[in-house]
């Protein structure tokens, strides 16, 4: 193979070994000895410090478990479900007092972050940082927007939003929080409360959480964890005790999210199955029906997103349009749809009232803060982490505008739906003057439901497709559940995976345990009381990773806006392209290159370029690997396996290796230009693409000379925070 000219400098300063790993090895540049840095070093402030982060934090190439995360948080739910289980009515009477407390003295608080969390992602999705992609910016989404859309209803809902469709708004109806009962204006907010409960607000963190660690993982390369979200807020130190904390609140607030949910649905279910099948009522069949979900969620967990999760969500998504278009048909048609209209209405214009609302001037209002909207609150915090992970993992390749805007408008109108003819369902019977329904519904809200499908038509098919829907959307939740849970619980380096499927199956049995403890110390109650406690630490993760979030966003935004103040020569990730002469520089802004010329240029000068530094890398003796792909595919994404361009790789140490990517991106052809054909409205460039995503420049009308110049300088960039993170991680205690 032919050299390049002036080729000397390659030998020179490829190092003949891989980055030092001790602090007081010599270092490559100049020799020197490097001293070790300190956990109290700055956090990142530009986005070459976020690149830093996946040498920072992925110091492993292989999944591992996390054992102090894991022991801790066990032996915290251990101990919980054992004293609930022992002392069930100690336990449930300790847990009303201290609701009862955060209900009189932190009621504000609850509503005061919800309130945060909803105006920050609306933010988000509405300023320019709406384009940013949860990945490289070539990046594109993994599913389509009808399976993604069923995916993040289902993931999001579960089976409570049937449990409380009936009995909240009869209780709103007959006993409001305030105002008079049984008139025109409980009437009227009777179903908004529960449509305002399971609204944008639960989204809302769901969107928060779940952009955020998207965002670091497919854009940066870190784990798809919440600490890793803290990382521009904390630097590394997120690696240590620090952020074993951060995972453990997260994963202890997840189970009992999650127990609460399981333990709504056997409630529930319990009364499907016997009315069904003949069973007999109360917690053995209670018990038997935990057990046989947990068997299937193991089976359904163990399959994988694609085929476990995905199929799922798509039958039960399926099977609720059913459930709802047979209520409607057969039931009280013209009054749930003229109620779905009006009910919708009256919620967007009393949202912003009733988002602050505390009833601070009500008398007695903390027991209906506690039962209701904190519960809500508590439930929706504990869910975020859960629900934030799964949706990030379904979303890559999203921009956040329109992650943000799906999240709390797809799955947000299919709740107002469900709940909306559930509600005004129940409310017609109540209207009619059936008392003995109303009293059920408030008594026993799971004898209610079922009650009420037993009016309808065809009361024991509307039972069974019920039942069945039911029971989707619970095994939905507890296989995410058990799945997010494995990841909490183990260090992954690859966003992409999952923890070990015995660590799936741990936290599947360990839930069900919290859950079957919960249901002996007094059911539901009891459930709603351990969220709403164990909830409260998750909203400081809520306020710190909004924090970290927006200034990972103000770092990118910086640096974008920064491209336009630079010289030429300076590439937004921080690397530096050779100086051009001034013939090439006038020449790129005067002209546009068709797709073929673009061709042209990876042909005669990229790929050659790249051919002599591989094969100078593999002569120092290094790994070194080039790729080509069909020109057709003109979006690149970091993927040596499946190339969409000209690539070259070199294995490392490190989690990850060197790669140095060309991509034909098209482009709008900007409107002044003489020089573009009549026939087209686009033009191409050639993009650099590492490890920290599109480098923002353009390779056309380099030579081959200042082509290799340039992965030099990108390769000595990538040496530069490689050697501080193989540096720093004798300091970093796991």
């Amino acid at each position: 193979m032919s050299q390049p000219p002036n080729d000397d400098h390659l030998n020179n300063d490829l190092p003949k070994t891989v980055p030092p790993k001790t602090p007081f090895e010599r270092s490559r540049f100049g020799g020197s000895v490097r001293p070790q840095k300190t956990l109290e070093d700055e956090v990142p402030v530009s986005k070459s410090d976020l690149g830093k982060g996946a040498g920072e934090l992925s110091l492993t190439k292989t999944t591992q478990v996390n054992w102090s995360v894991l022991i801790v948080s066990s032996v915290i739910i251990a101990a919980f479900s054992i004293w609930a289980m022992v002392m069930p009515a100690q336990a449930s009477a300790t847990m009303e007092l201290v609701v009862n407390w955060i209900a009189t003295n932190l009621g504000w608080y609850y509503v005061l972050t919800m309130a945060l969390v909803i105006f920050f992602v609306i933010w988000v999705a509405l300023s320019k940082a709406g384009s940013v992609r949860l990945g490289p910016d070539d990046s594109r989404p993994q599913y389509g927007l009808a399976t993604w859309g069923a995916m993040l209803f289902a993931a999001g809902v579960g089976i409570d939003l049937l449990f409380f469709s009936v009995t909240g708004p009869v209780v709103q109806y007959l006993t409001p929080p305030s105002g008079e009962p049984e008139t025109a204006a409980a009437l009227q907010d009777a179903v908004v409360w529960t449509m305002f409960h399971y609204g944008i607000a639960g989204w809302s963190v769901y969107a928060l959480l779940g952009m955020a660690m998207g965002y670091f993982a497919y854009r940066w390369g870190l784990p798809l964890s919440i600490r890793a979200a803290l990382y521009p807020l904390f630097g590394r130190r997120v690696k240590g005790s620090l952020g074993h904390g951060i995972s453990i609140i997260a994963l202890v607030g997840t189970v009992f999210g999650v127990a609460t949910t399981m333990g709504i649905g056997v409630v529930l279910l319990n009364v499907g199955f016997a009315t069904l099948f003949g069973f007999s009522e109360g917690l053995t069949l209670q018990i038997a029906l935990v057990v046989g979900a947990v068997i299937l969620t193991i089976a359904a967990t163990t399959s994988g997103v694609d085929r476990g999760i995905r199929w799922i969500s798509e039958l039960n998504l399926w099977s609720a349009v059913a459930m709802m278009a047979f209520i409607l048909i057969a039931g009280q048609t013209a009054f749930l749809l003229n109620g779905l209209v009006e009910n919708i209405g009256h919620f967007l214009v009393t949202l912003p009232s009733r988002m602050l609302k505390t009833f601070v001037y009500v008398p007695d209002s903390s027991e209906w803060m506690g039962s209701w909207t904190l519960f809500f609150w508590a439930f929706w915090l504990a869910w975020g982490p859960f629900v934030g992970v799964f949706l990030a993992r379904i979303s890559r390749g999203r921009t956040l505008r329109e992650f943000v805007i799906a999240a709390i408008t797809v799955p947000v109108l299919c709740d107002f739906i469900i709940v909306s003819f559930f509600g005004n369902s129940a409310l017609y019977q109540v209207l009619q003057g059936n008392t003995e329904f109303a009293e059920l519904a408030i008594q026993s809200p799971e004898h209610g439901w079922y009650a009420l499908l037993g009016m309808f038509p065809g009361a024991m098919f509307l039972i069974a497709l019920a039942t069945f829907s039911g029971l989707l959307f619970y095994i939905t939740s507890a296989n995410s559940g058990a799945m997010v849970m494995s990841n909490f619980s183990a260090s992954i380096p690859d966003p992409s995976e999952d923890g070990p499927k015995w660590l799936r199956i741990f936290w599947a049995v360990l839930t069900a345990v919290l859950t079957i403890s919960m249901l002996l110390a007094g059911g539901v109650i009891t459930m709603e009381y351990a969220t709403l406690i164990f909830a409260l630490p998750v909203t400081i993760i809520a306020y710190l990773v909004m924090i970290s979030f927006y200034k990972a966003l103000r770092i990118e935004r910086a640096e974008q806006e920064g491209t336009v103040l630079r010289r030429a020569t300076i590439t937004p990730s921080g690397g530096h392209i050779p100086e051009r002469s001034w013939k090439q520089r006038l020449g790129q802004m005067l002209t546009y290159p068709s797709k073929r010329e673009a061709v042209q240029f990876l042909e005669r000068v990229v790929r050659p370029a790249l051919d002599d530094v591989a094969a100078e890398f593999r002569g120092q003796g290094y790994d070194a690997e080039r790729q080509n792909a069909d020109h057709d595919q003109s979006v690149s994404t970091i993927d040596p396996n499946r190339p969409s361009g000209p690539l070259l790789r070199v294995s490392t140490d490190s989690v990850h290796d060197f790669y140095y990517q060309v991509a034909m991106v098209p482009t709008p052809a900007p409107t002044f230009s003489g020089k573009m054909a009549s026939d087209t409205d686009v033009y191409y460039r050639l993009e650099v693409t590492t490890q920290t995503g599109s480098g923002g420049y353009d390779l056309m009308g380099l030579s081959r000379q200042q082509v290799i110049d340039d992965v030099l300088e990108q390769y000595e960039t990538y040496l530069t925070y490689l050697s501080g993170a193989s540096e720093e991680s004798g300091a970093i205690t796991e």
